[in-house]
């Protein structure tokens, strides 16, 4: 991804599973590291991700790893038939 803000290249982590058999070996962790190891070696300078407000567990996995919450930014979401509703109603009413 590319940020505007910092006008630098980053990495955005949408989803990271580590089933419950695997966990405690790091896994995680070398996954997370290894790509924020080759977006910095493409000139990335930060990594991006979302967690669920409610896992509580994910949360405190990213802040042991340093990846704090952001204050500043919040993510927004339109999904399902609302999206299917948004996408199809073209910006000036027309039909595209």
């Amino acid at each position: 991804i590319f940020s505007t803000w910092m006008g630098r290249p980053g990495v955005y982590v949408q989803d990271l599973y580590v089933e419950d058999r695997f966990r405690g070996r790091k896994i995680g962790e070398r996954l997370l590291r290894r790509v924020a190891a080759e977006c910095r070696r493409d000139g990335g300078v930060y990594l991006r991700l979302s967690v669920d407000t409610d896992n509580e567990g994910a949360k405190a996995f990213y802040e042991r790893l340093g990846i704090a919450w952001s204050s500043y930014e919040q993510t927004q979401k339109i999904i399902g038939e609302a999206f299917f509703a948004f996408a199809d109603t073209p910006e000036n009413g027309d039909q595209l």
